[in-house]
């Protein structure tokens, strides 16, 4: 639909559509080294169309929820994910239940699923740089480090060298395990 910045705006008809396109996105582009950790969100709701572009809350939220994922997640509000089967297409679609979150400009916590698929779980993700948030294939990484029993790989010396002068700047703390989910509704 368009572009701003990095970003990449798509509009789909269908709720189900747009989350299985953004899981394709995610994980066609963001496993391949070398590239940047790709990331989506994806709400559904009312938009204005105005001169081939779109605007309203839905569109403002779907933005805040791209924002709050990680790279190589995708994040869907529970709202959209109520409105997908799910089970209609293959591959299957899975929920992993993400909590309520607090979004700049959005004046309720938003409870947020991450959508996976039977061909994302099977896909082995590529490690990504912590300093520049690039994939890497560790056969092909200018180097390792192991900080806190981690191993950290990286795209380029020079992000070896910035994540040795500040490991905790750039080293991300497990977090809890995530457990299965099914959207509400």
């Amino acid at each position: 639909m368009k572009t701003i910045g990095d970003a990449v705006m798509i509009r789909a008809d269908e709720p189900e559509r747009a989350v299985r396109l953004a899981i394709e996105i995610v994980h066609g582009l963001g496993r391949r080294h070398g590239h940047p950790a790709v990331r989506a969100g994806v709400h559904t709701g009312p938009a204005v169309e105005r001169d081939g572009d779109w605007f309203g809350a839905a569109v403002n939220l779907a933005a805040r929820v791209s924002a709050a994922a990680a790279g190589g997640e995708v994040l869907v509000t529970a709202a959209t994910a109520s409105r997908v089967a799910g089970d209609r297409g293959e591959p299957r679609l899975h929920w992993l239940a993400r909590g309520r979150r607090e979004l700049r400009n959005v004046a309720e916590p938003v409870e947020l699923l991450e959508a996976t698929c039977d061909h994302s779980r099977n896909l082995e993700g590529l490690p990504i740089d912590p300093v520049c948030r690039m994939a890497v294939e560790p056969g092909h990484a200018a180097g390792t480090l192991v900080h806190d029993g981690v191993k950290y790989c990286f795209c380029s010396l020079d992000c070896a060298r910035r994540f040795a002068e500040s490991p905790g700047q750039y080293a991300s703390a497990p977090g809890p395990p995530r457990a299965p989910s099914t959207p509400p509704g």
